[in-house]
């Protein structure tokens, strides 16, 4: 789908084509190609030069120091004298602990984020590039096709009407170098719809990549805008029931409460542990999307593959044919000449 502008780049491109000019018809589009292999080339850069660090590690330290909050509770007879010791002070004690994991993960989930949102304007960047290579190949495709098909059904033809009027030698060679140089230029416009090719696969592992940042991203801010602020949230409200119940109660009644407590909160951060490991688990990419793009990408190949043989074919075919031809007329002239 061609905008009016691109129409008449079209329009201006075909009418300066000229198949005999050799040199020319090499260097023909041979820019577009160049920046999109260039392009391909700094998608590979960018991708084996990343450097999250392990944005899993800290999401699993984050489980780790959330979790250590609450002391394990030991069985047996040193399981007695650990509930009698257990009370405000054990929790402030593994809270501030906890804080200073939490305040350093934290901090690196913050560093990744800012990555993670750079990377993803880049890949849109990228993107948009990648489109504008596109469709600077695809008007250089479509003008020489519409000049190639310009001259084989023109000066091809009337070429060919000449030799067969003449029957003169150089009349048939003058014919066979034109048809030659048009199927050079034909070959070198099914390169370029190759790299067209690598351009249009590009477009969506570009949207892949970009995706699967947006993805962590956004398992990232879901940790820093609500885990974390839950948790701190639950140690405070934690405290304070303590403190109250300290109050109001006997010595007795508070080594039970305070257990209850303890359970309660270890269920909590479990819950969170659980949701959190369970996210971390779900798959970025789909294996069906993925099973999708290995078939079409194969497909893609096994139909290159297939015009390039059916391409061997019939110049193998026209070979023979121009070598029949060529053997023809030189018969026939011979024959003149003996009459």
């Amino acid at each position: 789908m061609l905008t009016p502008e691109e129409q008449k780049e079209v329009e201006q491109r075909a009418s300066e084509i000229d198949i005999e000019d050799v040199d020319s018809i090499i260097n023909y589009g041979a820019e577009a190609q160049k920046n999109i292999s260039d392009f391909s080339i700094s998608i590979l850069k960018q991708v084996r030069t990343l450097d999250l660090g392990d944005m899993g590690k800290s999401l699993k330290d984050l489980t780790v120091a959330l979790d250590a909050t609450v002391e394990p509770e030991k069985k047996g007879i040193f399981g007695v004298f650990q509930k009698a010791k257990r009370n405000v002070d054990v929790l402030k004690a593994n809270f501030v602990k906890a804080e200073n994991n939490v305040d350093k993960i934290e901090k690196d989930l913050q560093a990744h984020r800012t990555i993670l949102s750079r990377d993803i304007s880049m890949y849109q960047d990228m993107y948009v590039l990648n489109l504008k290579y596109y469709k600077e190949l695809t008007v250089y495709i479509i003008a020489g096709k519409k000049a190639l098909a310009d001259a084989r059904n023109n000066k091809l033809v009337a070429l060919k009407q000449e030799a067969d009027s003449t029957q003169k030698q150089e009349d048939a060679q003058a014919y066979k170098d034109y048809e030659d140089l048009c199927a050079r230029f034909g070959k070198k416009l099914n390169d370029m719809e190759l790299t067209r090719m690598i351009s249009i696969q590009t477009a969506p592992q570009v949207r892949m990549l970009q995706n699967n940042d947006r993805e962590m991203l956004d398992k990232i801010q879901s940790s820093l805008a609500n885990t974390i602020p839950l948790w701190r949230n639950q140690l405070v409200l934690t405290l304070g029931i303590e403190h109250s119940r300290r109050a109001i109660d006997a010595q007795s009644q508070l080594t039970d409460k305070t257990n209850d407590l303890l359970r309660q909160n270890a269920s909590t951060l479990r819950m969170a542990t659980v949701d959190a490991a369970r996210e971390s688990e779900r798959p970025i990419v789909e294996i069906e999307t993925l099973r999708q793009c290995n078939r079409d990408l194969i497909a893609s190949i096994n139909d290159v593959v297939k015009i390039h043989e059916q391409g061997s074919e019939k110049r193998v075919q026209i070979h023979d044919e121009l070598i029949r031809l060529e053997d023809e007329l030189k018969q026939t002239m011979l024959q003149q000449s003996k009459r």
